[in-house]
């Protein structure tokens, strides 16, 4: 869940009071558009993409103008225009104009929650507004601080003496940077970066740390970004109906992270646990219909409600059922196997059977109990199924299932159909 530029980024750094470029949106009229540029002497036009792309503007994608009639004719050519960077795809509704801001230095600053050091970290350099990844590391702080203390004004003040920032820059810098902490703290953040702030003269000659461009994420398990009120349009840009059935049903009591590999696929495999899933979708590949991790021990009915979407959109067009997961701490395997196999029954009794093969991999607490339900609804439905207890690699259960879905494809879907009574099924 990202959200990326100064639309929408000026207004949530005016929450904590932090300096950002004047900027107006696509439905500015030629009048807005003149005062910005007497305003600023010129005025920067950025296409506006849902979620992250990256590398806009060494694609030419971010134009300049000092006259009405040049950025009108920006206006025009980055209005709809389409962008691709790696893998990420994405076509721009609308465009900003940004004021621009005079400034000798800039600066990169963000906040993220690390993994290497399991706390909060800054990254920040006095060289800011190019790639970070390119910066020599000497030039680039990254510090871990105290969450329970939150980002003091010390923690700047040592990261920029660590990587030699000029001196004129510091106090500014000091002053504003910590105010971010509390914009990615209370709105449940997982990352915020400005790239570049840009350190214009302000009264007096003093320095003032003005944010052009902004980035974040967020955990959208954390109810504390409802606190901002964004439109919910900015964080659909790329989802199918299927992935926004799924993420309605996001709350704190377990996962329900899904992504849709290849709509085309034949192997639906509602997996659970971070590490399950990663092997699963590596080694499924394009067979694979969705990379999903549905552990953190669901509830009955959310696990039931996650099923039944998920066998709404695709089983139908699935050669094999793959149930698969590592053995779990703490998930119910009873109360998930049971929600599966009530959704699976409650499928077949609305739209009908489908020739399908099952395959369950697992382990846990209550793993017997829950093989059982399972296994008893099959039977009732009549379906072909290989079950894999927790002794069992899971990498041989992947090879198990994508053997089952060749032999489908081979001609065992027909004999499947037959033996449910649809002779005409493929």
């Amino acid at each position: 869940m990202q959200l990326t530029g100064m639309l929408h980024g000026a207004t949530l750094l005016e929450h904590v009071d932090f300096p950002a470029a004047e900027v107006i949106g696509p439905e500015a009229d030629e009048d807005e558009i003149q005062g910005l540029i007497d305003r600023h002497g010129s005025v920067f036009i950025k296409p506006i993409f849902k979620g992250g792309v990256g590398k806009k503007g060494k694609s030419g994608l971010i134009g300049r103008a000092g006259d009405l009639r040049t950025a009108l004719a920006e206006k025009e050519r980055l209005y709809f225009v389409e962008h691709r960077h790696g893998n990420a795809y994405a076509k721009a509704q609308g465009v900003t104009f940004e004021g621009a801001v005079p400034a000798e230095r800039e600066v990169y600053f963000s906040i993220t929650d690390s993994t290497v050091f399991r706390a909060p970290t800054i990254t920040l350099t006095h060289m800011g507004g190019m790639a970070i990844e390119e910066l020599d590391p000497k030039h680039v702080a990254n510090i871990p601080f105290e969450a329970l203390t939150g980002l003091k004004a010390f923690v700047v003040a040592n990261a920029l003496e660590d990587i030699g920032a000029p001196r004129e820059i510091v106090s500014p810098l000091v002053q504003h940077l910590p105010k971010l902490w509390e914009l990615f703290h209370h709105y449940g953040m997982t990352v915020l970066e400005l790239n570049p702030i840009r350190m214009s003269p302000g009264p007096g000659g003093r320095l003032v740390p003005v944010a052009c461009d902004f980035k974040c994420g967020f955990d959208r398990d954390d109810p504390r970004w409802q606190r901002l009120d964004l439109p919910d349009h900015l964080f659909a840009a790329d989802y199918s109906d299927f992935e926004l059935e799924i993420n309605q049903l996001r709350t704190y009591q377990g996962q329900s992270d899904v992504f849709v590999i290849n709509p085309e696929g034949t192997i639906l495999a509602p997996t659970f646990g971070g590490g399950a899933n990663s092997l699963v979708t590596e080694v499924l590949a394009q067979d694979a219909i969705i990379s999903s991790d549905f552990g953190g021990n669901p509830p009955y009915e959310k696990m039931r409600s996650v099923a039944r979407i998920c066998f709404k959109h695709w089983l139908k067009q699935s050669n094999v059922l793959f149930v698969i997961g590592g053995k779990a701490n703490n998930t119910d395997i009873f109360e998930t196997f049971r929600a599966i196999a009530d959704a699976l029954r409650e499928h077949f009794v609305q739209h009908g059977p489908t020739p399908l093969f099952v395959v369950i991999g697992r382990g846990g607490p209550n793993l017997v109990r829950g093989l059982s339900a399972f296994s008893d609804t099959l039977d009732a439905l009549g379906l072909p199924y290989r079950i894999f207890g927790f002794d069992s690699a899971i990498s041989e259960v992947v090879n198990y299932a994508q053997a089952v879905d060749r032999w489908m494809k081979a001609g065992g879907r027909q004999q499947v159909a037959r033996s449910l009574g649809l002779a005409d099924k493929a």
